[in-house]
């Protein structure tokens, strides 16, 4: 069974997220997906330096990256 969501998200994230999905081979929605398993995972949380446990590296804006 799945479940529907309405996500808002600002236009440079969403452009972020299309452009990870597409490097990666996938749909936005299969994307998303997967991100949101990996962040929900209960335990072993080795991709989450600094102690941060409520943003995954995967959404974390690097040092390259231009301000929001």
């Amino acid at each position: 069974m799945t479940k529907h969501l309405n996500l808002r998200l600002p236009d440079d994230v969403h452009a972020a997220a299309v452009a990870a999905a597409a490097a990666d081979d996938r749909s936005l929605n299969s994307w998303i997906t997967t991100v949101v398993r990996r962040a929900a995972e209960p335990a072993g949380t080795p991709n989450r330096p600094g102690g941060d446990s409520t943003t995954s590296v995967l959404l974390r804006r690097g040092p390259d990256s231009p301000p929001a």
